[in-house]
């Protein structure tokens, strides 16, 4: 079973997530992302539901046309894990 990251891991961890926010009610880190259109906004999650398929471990999302709201946490772990971290990683090479 994943275990949820302690404080010190939480804090080391979004030191390299600048553009993640931290929800300290959810135990989770979340980011929002804007794209050209509804085209661009859809291919970025099929991106991403790849990744998350492959690593058993799927955000929390939403998509209005061309805006992508995701939150990343672990409900097994009980709050943000290392799985939440990597993924976030992978989805922000995908934008940068």
């Amino acid at each position: 079973m994943i275990e949820a990251l302690n404080q010190a891991e939480r804090a080391d961890a979004l030191d390299t997530l600048a553009e993640w926010d931290y929800d300290e009610a959810r135990d989770a880190i979340t980011r929002s992302f804007t794209f050209e259109n509804f085209a661009e906004a859809f291919a970025f999650m099929t991106q991403v539901a790849l990744f998350a398929e492959k690593a058993d471990h799927h955000p929390e999302w939403s998509n209005v046309y061309n805006r992508v709201d995701i939150l990343l946490t672990t409900h097994d772990a009980g709050g943000l894990s290392a799985s939440d971290i990597d993924l976030a990683g992978r989805i922000d090479a995908l934008v940068d």
